[in-house]
């Protein structure tokens, strides 16, 4: 499979089919293999694009830590769309695959079709609770500089069978990629104009809150709680999850 060179960062991505195209991106330590059961029914009709975020997977590891962030992540999702030669795309993601399908839009609104927001956050409004979630970001980071791939193995089903090269890059995106600095994403959410489908599974209680605020503040934006789900609901539910998606798809002939 192909990659890109983004300034000496080899990241790479899966093209599957044909047609109009949706960018898929994965959640924090899992890869684009945890959209293995979205492969053959998305791109019947569609080119489905996966990719590698940066320390993840079969990207690149880079030791620079300014290499890892928001702005290089979304510049990473900008350049695949340019790899594959289209301008616009349905742009979604699971988790922090969904916070960047988020910013990716708050950058490249004119790029983005549509939003398929999976088991996600959109960020936070108040210093506190961001500031709570940054020292987790740390914790986590930390943990996999001590223990290597270990917390892997007790991880959400999409971050279970995931293979790294090592923890290091894991460590430094838990610190750039993870971790969050101000409001930008969660106050863009009213402004969002294209169709967006917000999912949770039911049983991810972490983020069952989430979905109803994205949900009400984007305007016109459709929600699916998938029954028996957890926080990764296209890997525990894919046969309600793929059809909750294609009748978005279809209903606004995407």
């Amino acid at each position: 499979m192909p990659t890109i060179d983004r300034n000496g960062v080899q990241i790479y991505y899966e093209v599957h089919g044909s047609g109009p195209v949706i960018l898929l991106s994965h959640g924090y330590s899992s890869t684009s293999a945890m959209w293995r059961g979205q492969v053959a029914p998305f791109s019947k009709e569609h080119t489905l694009v996966t990719w590698d975020m940066r320390g993840h997977g079969q990207s690149d590891y880079p030791e620079d830590q300014a290499q890892y962030s928001e702005e290089h992540t979304v510049a990473d999702m900008a350049a695949i769309l340019d790899a594959v030669g289209v301008r616009e795309a349905v742009i979604g993601g699971l988790s922090l695959g969904g916070y960047m399908s988020l910013a990716f839009h708050l950058a490249h609104p004119d790029r983005t079709r549509a939003l398929l927001i999976i088991d996600t956050g959109p960020g936070f409004k108040k210093d506190e609770p961001r500031n709570d979630w940054n020292a987790n970001a740390e914790r986590t980071a930390r943990k996999y500089a001590e223990e290597g791939l270990g917390p892997l193995h007790a991880a959400t089903a999409e971050r279970r069978t995931a293979h790294h090269r090592n923890a290091r890059g894991l460590e430094l995106a838990a610190r750039g990629m993870l971790a969050q600095r101000d409001a930008r994403v969660i106050n863009s959410l009213p402004d969002i104009k294209v169709p967006s489908l917000v999912i949770v599974g039911a049983n991810d209680i972490n983020f069952l809150v989430a979905a109803d605020y994205m949900a009400k503040k984007i305007p016109n934006a459709e929600k699916v709680v998938i029954p028996g789900a957890g926080h990764a609901a296209n890997i525990d539910k894919p046969k309600t999850f793929n059809s909750a998606v294609l009748e978005f798809l279809r209903k606004h002939s995407l």
